[in-house]
């Protein structure tokens, strides 16, 4: 494997620059210039000292690194697959479930998926959630006492200062009817030494149970650093679930997401959703079908402990929401003396009795 270490420990936020690093190919350049323009570029040197060049399916730089495939917008495809615009009530709010809301801090983020279904929205430059905006925000918060969850999101909210962090943690605090804080974040994967001891505690909300979301979606991504990192949220007292999204030559094999569900639980983090890939423009080459990541996910019961088993989520196109659609293993049948047919892990059928 041939890995790359940036010059001057800098992400690369241009094609030139991964050009430069050994990435891309200079042939390639003025094609990837093309998606470069339209969506954000970045690379932590995490993550390209991940990447083996030498192999054009290597699943970490097909994560980061520009396709031209993704310049193909399919009809079925939106700039807002999700509907987060319908659902916000005010600027860096989404309100779509009654008891939790998002809180979108920042536009930006450490590194760029080349699958995000926020692309449209994030990249470099973007306006963060300051002054009067946060006033509004957190001010809706206050005043809708249904929410009992808070979602800190991005953007990656973890690319803010620590004192920024505290502040936000500290007006949340003061919000009797919020009883969970989580905070979505790529951060302690793809630039784990931001994640210091002090940071760690920044991030606790007090007098409200602490989760954050770690997403990652290869078993790779797990370096020595980056479980590090994942030790120092853990120790600090953060509940740590997962979320990573099933990717077509990324992780779409069982043995690929075997090794990253077993990954997050020796890291002390709880799997927690799988996410089938939105109809974000440019993303074709990422999706399955619904069909093969629930067999996917099927196959797992069979291969890992039960607290590696994520759920399978769907987000509704268009903002009706999340609903998992993980494989059945019930079904209904008219055998006599059968209530239901129950498939095991071996594939084998069996009869469940009425009560």
């Amino acid at each position: 494997m041939t890995l790359h270490q940036p010059p001057g420990g800098q992400p690369l936020r241009s094609v030139d620059a991964l050009v430069e690093a050994g990435l891309v190919a200079p042939v390639r350049r003025e094609a990837l210039q093309a998606v470069a323009d339209r969506y954000a570029v970045s690379v932590t040197p995490a993550m390209a000292a991940l990447i083996d060049a030498t192999d054009p399916a290597d699943p970490i730089a097909r994560q980061f690194i520009p396709d031209p495939a993704e310049l193909v917008t399919l009809p079925q495809e939106r700039a807002d697959p999700i509907g987060d615009e319908a659902h916000s009530p005010v600027e860096g709010v989404v309100h779509r479930y009654r008891d939790r809301a998002l809180l979108k801090l920042v536009h930006a983020c450490p590194v760029y998926c080349r699958f995000c279904f926020r692309r449209e929205m994030v990249g470099p430059g973007g306006d963060a959630l300051t002054g009067e905006k946060l006033d509004a925000a957190l001010a809706y918060l206050a005043g809708h006492p249904e929410i009992w969850e808070v979602i800190m999101t991005g953007g990656d909210p973890l690319i803010l200062s620590a004192r920024r962090v505290r502040e936000v943690a500290r007006r949340l605090a003061a919000i009797p009817h919020i009883k969970v804080a989580r905070w979505h974040t790529r951060v302690p994967i793809v630039d784990p030494d931001r994640i210091t001891v002090d940071y760690a505690q920044a991030l606790r909300v007090p007098g409200k149970a602490s989760y954050i979301a770690i997403h990652a979606n290869h078993p790779r991504e797990f370096t020595a650093d980056a479980c590090a990192a994942l030790a120092r949220l853990a120790d600090a007292g953060h509940v740590l679930i997962s979320q990573s999204v099933l990717l077509r030559g990324v992780n779409a094999d069982v043995a690929t997401l075997s090794a990253l569900m077993r990954a997050f639980v020796e890291n002390r983090v709880k799997p927690y959703y799988l996410h089938h890939p939105d109809f974000a423009p440019g993303t074709a080459s990422f999706r399955l079908s619904l069909e093969e990541g629930q067999a996917l996910v099927k196959s797992l019961r069979g291969h890992l402990s039960g607290l590696c088993q994520p759920t399978y989520i769907l987000d509704i196109p268009g903002g009706a929401g999340k609903v998992p659609v993980g494989p059945a293993f019930l079904s209904s049948c008219e055998v006599p003396g059968a209530e239901a047919v129950v498939e095991d892990r071996f594939g084998s059928h069996h009869n469940y009795p009425p009560d």
